[in-house]
């Protein structure tokens, strides 16, 4: 069976919100394995002397959930 785990993660970046949400799928990368997909669920920015001065994406990012494999008890691996 396929499962998938959904969070929502927010990005930012002072480039752009391209550059916010591939940052954030990167560093998303680094702690989770399997990533499937993104929605992107907000993107909103601060302004600053009436420039944009960082923009901000809200993702729904989904992985894969890993089947889980029982692991031998410590006494089991000593008989090993």
């Amino acid at each position: 069976m396929n499962s998938e785990k959904h969070i929502r993660v927010t990005g930012y970046s002072n480039i752009s919100w391209k550059d916010a949400i591939v940052k954030t799928i990167d560093e998303a990368s680094k702690t989770l394995n399997n990533l499937t997909n993104i929605i992107v669920l907000e993107q909103r920015a601060n302004i600053v002397g009436n420039k944009i001065s960082e923009y901000m994406v809200d993702l729904d990012i989904a992985f894969k959930i890993e089947p889980f494999q029982e692991q031998p008890a410590p006494e089991d691996i000593d008989n090993m």
